[in-house]
């Protein structure tokens, strides 16, 4: 699997096949020193600014036309998947779990890029969407969903 960017740690890392939370006993993962699953690669968890929950926001962009498809969550293990298997993990805030995009629905996303923003307390995944985004069967999580706004453009420089 092609991965952009410069390489790490993390490229030496492999995804649990598991979805489900890392409490979850009965699913097996990779295993690092002392048993331990790999974690995260700590200059990447240092930047991380998550909320009290421990989460950053993911929002999710089609590589080529640039469509914002859909908001998820991330923690270091769902950010640590995505970064090692090539398809998006998010964690599920509703069901305490992790879950892979696409792998019961089967619209799959498939990592082209991540990124951090300036402050840390957001991620940008650019991936490759296999079917519809939205679990509502949408394209995007935005589609129809557009809220009544003033708009407004902008003068040039010199004001014409």
């Amino acid at each position: 699997m092609r991965r952009a960017g410069r390489g790490t740690a993390l490229e030496s890392q492999v995804m649990p096949s598991s979805t489900s939370s890392p409490t979850d006993s009965s699913t097996s993962s990779p295993q690092g020193p002392a048993g331990e699953p790999p974690l995260l690669d700590p200059a990447v968890a240092g930047a991380l600014k998550k909320d009290d929950a421990g989460l950053v926001a993911a929002v999710v962009q089609q590589y080529d036309t640039l469509e914002v498809l859909m908001l998820g969550w991330m923690d270091e293990e769902a950010l640590r998947r995505t970064l090692t298997s090539g398809r998006v993990t998010f964690y599920s805030r509703s069901r305490s779990e992790y879950w892979r995009k696409g792998d019961t629905s089967g619209h799959r996303q498939w990592v082209k890029g991540v990124s951090l923003d300036c402050d840390g307390d957001a991620l940008l995944v650019t991936v490759d969407q296999e079917g519809a985004a939205c679990h509502t069967g949408t394209r995007t999580c935005f589609d129809g969903r557009a809220l009544p706004a003033v708009t407004a453009s902008r003068t040039d420089a010199e004001g014409l």
